[in-house]
């Protein structure tokens, strides 16, 4: 297990802002050497602190247009109802997050389609189609003044 110290955590706040930087400037920013500083990385990487690296898109520029939450309720709510809505979703590439959540419903998804009859689209024949889905609550999103997503 790594140690997460100062400068681990130094490491991993700048390379979340950029998964690019270079390794000689992200030595200079943490205050390491860059074979230390490569050496702290590939540990943080081996032990499966970094899991990978995202580029971050442009929603519109990919034909993304509409973007919403929904809350969604199941009417079974057995280990068997859960792992056949998990497999529905997971098929869906409109569904770009699926969250397992307490309160008063089951799960929170964000879905992201062309526009809002694309968006019907998915409601109408994916989810309204899927077993066991009881309740759908959608929250549209109409602006995201923080996003701190990959």
């Amino acid at each position: 297990m790594v140690k997460m110290d100062a400068i681990n955590r130094k490491i991993l706040r700048e390379m979340s802002r950029d998964g690019r930087i270079s390794n000689l400037d992200l030595a200079e920013r943490v205050g390491l050497s860059p074979s230390a500083c490569l050496r702290r990385v590939q540990e943080l990487e081996r032990d499966g602190v970094i899991l990978g690296y995202r580029a971050r898109l442009d929603p519109a520029a990919m034909g993304v247009g509409f973007v919403a939450y929904l809350g969604v309720g199941l009417n079974d709510h057995s280990k068997a109802a859960q792992e056949t809505f998990e497999r529905a979703v997971a098929r869906a590439p409109e569904v770009t997050e699926c969250h397992n959540v307490t309160g008063t419903i089951e799960y929170l998804l964000r879905v992201e389609c062309a526009d809002l009859a694309a968006y019907k689209t998915f409601h109408t024949e994916v989810l309204g189609t899927t077993p066991h889905v009881a309740s759908l609550t959608t929250y549209v999103v109409i602006g995201s003044p923080k996003d701190g997503r990959a």
